[in-house]
């Protein structure tokens, strides 16, 4: 199975950008900020929304401090580590730039939400692809699949000041990953232990998103609590099952090299 994984990957990876050459351009609905659960308190719009960024910010501060703070002699820890670094640090700037957008929901203020959420997830793309498939892919790629993520969002934000909004390749940075870990992580997983966690990292962020869909129905019921709160408490969760990975895998003695050596690299 392991010599499929990198064939059907390119193949998706194909399939995605026919799609965007297909698929017409796809605007920002200025609907997205009408977000149920609009109540000021102490002073500050949109409290609960804002607030609920926080844990983002510390899981991301902890990370950070995780993975510098760790002393290992292990070459290959080594070379990642600047890698989980990224990770987190855009994790933390994910929260601030989230709570900075929620202050005024706008398409302006909305590139600084999607920026770090589309680094965050390019990044953890390419940590995947080290850990699970092949270590120097993922080391090389890190940079420009981060580059990419950011540059979808940028090409999104000046396609609505032209007035032809198009989140097409900001969409595929965000589906294809998540199509693309799960895929890694079920061929490699019988020679790489500890993909429990992330699967539920994922599964966490996968009912975040439930509840983000379900923002105005769940603030419906009481109006309590809405469900684009529990978006970003589920997201955060997440994030901090990813950080649980990293230092399962890191306790782990490394696999062997059969996929690197399966896929002659």
């Amino acid at each position: 199975m392991q010599r499929l994984i990198v064939p059907i990957l390119l193949a998706l990876a194909a399939l995605g950008l026919a799609g965007l050459v297909l698929l017409p351009p796809i605007p920002q609905p200025l609907w997205y900020h009408d977000f149920a659960d609009q109540r000021s308190v102490l002073g500050i719009a949109n409290f609960w929304n804002v607030v609920s960024n926080v844990p983002f910010v510390f899981v991301g501060g902890l990370g950070i401090w995780r993975v510098a703070s760790e002393r290992t002699k292990d070459q290959r820890d080594l070379e990642g580590r600047w890698m989980y670094l990224g990770f987190f640090a855009a994790v933390a700037f994910m929260g601030a730039g989230s709570a900075f957008y929620h202050l005024n929901p706008n398409n302006g203020r909305l590139m600084w939400d999607r920026l770090p959420i589309a680094v965050t997830f390019m990044a953890l793309f390419a940590i995947v692809i080290a850990e699970y498939l092949n270590r120097r892919a993922g080391v090389l790629l890190f940079v420009p699949l981060v580059l990419v993520g950011g540059a979808t969002v940028f090409y999104w934000h000046l396609t609505e000041t032209w007035g032809k909004g198009d989140l097409r390749p900001y969409l595929l940075t965000q589906l294809y990953p998540a199509v693309a870990i799960p895929l890694i992580l079920w061929g490699c997983l019988e020679r790489y232990a500890s993909g429990g966690t992330l699967y539920s990292a994922m599964a966490w962020y996968v009912g975040a998103k439930v509840y983000e869909f379900l923002d105005k129905e769940v603030f419906s019921f009481g109006e309590v609590i809405s469900g684009h709160t529990l978006k970003h408490i589920g997201a955060a969760v997440s994030c901090y099952l990813i950080l649980i990975w990293m230092r399962e895998r890191r306790i782990l003695d490394r696999p062997p090299k059969a996929i690197e050596a399966s896929l002659g690299l």
